[in-house]
């Protein structure tokens, strides 16, 4: 038995809804709870998939792990394991995040190479020279990681490209070894900041989250800590474009604007208003939309996990946009699925062309996590009903999105086949 989004398209969305905390942001902080022996809190979390699989991961280790309501109480003293379990770690992408906590914390880490929805190569080569950068010994050998940290030490890390995860990784790889660490082109994500935030509750001196530069002066133990992450700007981001496709007028409570520059750029350029309330952004959309061309970049530029529901907007939009994915080169899988539904997208390499025409409802199938959400835009705008498979994929990133699309007066439900 497996889970379908049934969707009959055409309806207003309207409404307000709460913006959950950032995937993005709560799994490295998961991992990051290695570093402490105390008990630490985490407020308000999704209990999505990739959340419950990093649980998962955690108690594997040791680490105690319960949930009192919303919030994820962990006892990360009670870790004794730098071996993570083969199973769970190829169905996370974000398992790699544990290799810096586990040399911090007990100078060895094995990993199986991490999996994750098939996007495009997402070498851990950048993650690697990061720790070796700090004196970690590491082996790559038929498909698994083998790390040693007994000798690491503070140290510069050039990374070749601003990746997040390996500015995530060399981060907390520096909190409890010896010295000063930098970082250089570290990637400027905001995920990046609410790390360095949850790091220095702990006690860790990190600095620069934000810039090109991470500093990080190692000290010898961590506390635990009551945390709040910030919250899903690609949650935000992926309920805009539904208000917007549309025609609708959304309130998400909790998203923040200056996490959304460049996305609400285009929505503006694209026909929108978008205004700051008091707690929420708010979204009016125009009875049709503009095209607008986009290039996928590393923050503050489009993130390429809003390209796809991008790619969806378009295809309801007057006039024809050009979709460059600079990022990965395997993201374009949803163009099929859409070309089901009636949607006029040539694609070639790492460019997209869409040509702005209406939607016909049609059975289609999640192929990613963000595609998986564009397809389910594109049912919200197109006529008739479509069906979308492989919903546990979407489940990946987004907490019962047809609830909360319901909630803004979407007819959307979840059914079992």
């Amino acid at each position: 038995m497996v889970d379908e989004f049934r969707v009959f398209g055409g309806r207003r969305l309207e409404g307000r809804t709460q913006v959950s905390a950032s995937k993005n942001a709560v799994l490295p902080i998961m991992a990051a709870s290695l570093l402490t022996r105390d008990s630490v809190r985490l407020k308000d979390l999704p209990k999505i998939q990739d959340v419950q699989n990093m649980a998962r991961i955690l108690a594997a280790l040791g680490c105690g792990v319960h949930w009192e309501g919303r919030d994820l109480c962990l006892e990360p003293g009670k870790a004794s394991k730098w071996e993570l379990p083969d199973d769970l770690s190829k169905t996370l992408r974000s398992s790699i995040f544990l290799l810096g906590p586990l040399l911090g914390r007990f100078h060895r880490a094995t990993a199986a190479y991490p999996g994750g929805c098939e996007i495009g190569q997402r070498p851990v080569d950048l993650h690697i020279k990061g720790l070796e950068a700090l004196g970690a010994e590491i082996l790559d050998e038929r498909g698994m990681i083998y790390c040693a940290g007994e000798g690491m030490k503070g140290g510069t890390v050039i990374l070749d490209f601003p990746s997040v995860g390996a500015t995530e990784n060399a981060m907390m790889a520096a909190c409890l070894i010896d010295g000063d660490t930098v970082i250089h082109n570290a990637a400027r994500e905001p995920e990046i900041g609410d790390l360095q935030g949850f790091l220095c509750a702990m006690g860790a001196r990190v600095y620069g989250a934000g810039t090109g530069c991470v500093r990080v002066t190692g000290v010898t133990s961590l506390h635990g800590c009551d945390y709040a992450p910030m919250p899903d700007r690609i949650v935000a981001g992926t309920l805009m474009m539904a208000g917007a496709m549309t025609g609708g007028h959304v309130e998400l409570v909790g998203a923040r604007a200056q996490d959304l520059t460049s996305p609400i750029h285009k929505l503006i350029r694209a026909g929108c208003r978008v205004e700051t309330a008091k707690d929420a952004l708010v979204l009016d959309a125009p009875d049709k939309l503009a095209a607008q061309d986009i290039y996928t970049q590393p923050y503050p530029g489009f993130p390429t996990d809003l390209q796809a529901q991008w790619m969806a907007l378009s295809c309801v939009s007057a006039g024809t946009a050009m979709i460059v994915e600079n990022l990965f080169e395997s993201r374009f899988a949803h163009a099929a699925e859409l070309r089901r539904m009636g949607a006029d997208v040539r694609v070639e390499q790492r460019t997209a062309i869409v040509r702005g025409t209406s939607l016909t409802g049609a059975r289609v199938r999640a192929r990613d996590l963000r595609g998986g959400a564009a397809l389910t835009l594109a049912a919200l705008a197109a006529k008739d009903y479509s069906e979308i498979e492989n919903v546990a994929l979407i489940d990946r990133g987004y907490e019962r999105l047809e609830e909360q699309l319901s909630s803004l007066g979407a007819d959307i439900r979840r059914i079992r086949s």
